[in-house]
């Protein structure tokens, strides 16, 4: 029953996020997460596609946001566009189980070589991670020709370069076999 529950206000509260986006205000709440509908970034406009909450093993993980740059689709959100997810989590993870999750993710998504090529880009990004607590929020932002910046809580931790990268990292959310097939729908905007 209380499983239930907790599904029902989950539903309700991705309904009243998409209902938020669509009538034009100016963010998207998400279980107590703000979203702005635009940033600028790089002199770059990037625009919320989407916001949900992802759980992991029935409890909440944190909810995210995704944007991309101004005049492209959803269909476009793999493809060299600038691009920005954003996560806020709800439950403190330790930085060192970052790197291992993120290789388990993007290697679900692309070829042993391509994993295999992409493994200095990698390393140097898993060691970037640091231990989150609860309200802490990472975001990963691509721009066409700079390259892939993790910030934590808006501090920049670093860039990684190339857009073969930026494909690999963003398939963790957006590939063909996303960590979860529902948060990705929310994010772009789907559901």
């Amino acid at each position: 029953m209380k499983q239930s529950k907790q599904k029902i206000l989950g539903i309700m509260l991705i309904v009243v996020a998409f209902v938020m986006l669509a009538s034009g205000l100016n963010a998207a709440q998400i279980d107590g997460a703000y979203f702005e509908k635009t940033l600028n970034v790089n002199n770059t406009t990037l625009k919320l596609t989407g916001a949900g909450l992802f759980r992991y093993w029935g409890f909440k993980a944190y909810v995210g946001a995704f944007y991309l740059e101004e005049g492209s689709t959803v269909k476009e959100a793999m493809s060299d566009r600038a691009k920005r997810i954003e996560l806020q989590y709800k439950r403190s993870i330790k930085g060192k189980d970052f790197g291992p999750a993120t290789d388990k993710m993007i290697a679900r998504n692309v070829d042993s070589a391509t994993l295999e090529r992409l493994r200095p880009q990698l390393d140097y990004h898993n060691s970037l991670y640091e231990n989150v607590k609860p309200g802490d929020r990472y975001s990963l932002t691509y721009i066409p020709d700079r390259g892939t910046e993790l910030a934590l809580n808006g501090k920049p931790k670093g860039l990684i370069e190339g857009e073969d990268f930026a494909a690999a990292v963003f398939s963790i959310w957006l590939g063909s076999k996303p960590i979860n097939k529902s948060f990705k729908k929310q994010i772009l905007g789907l559901n």
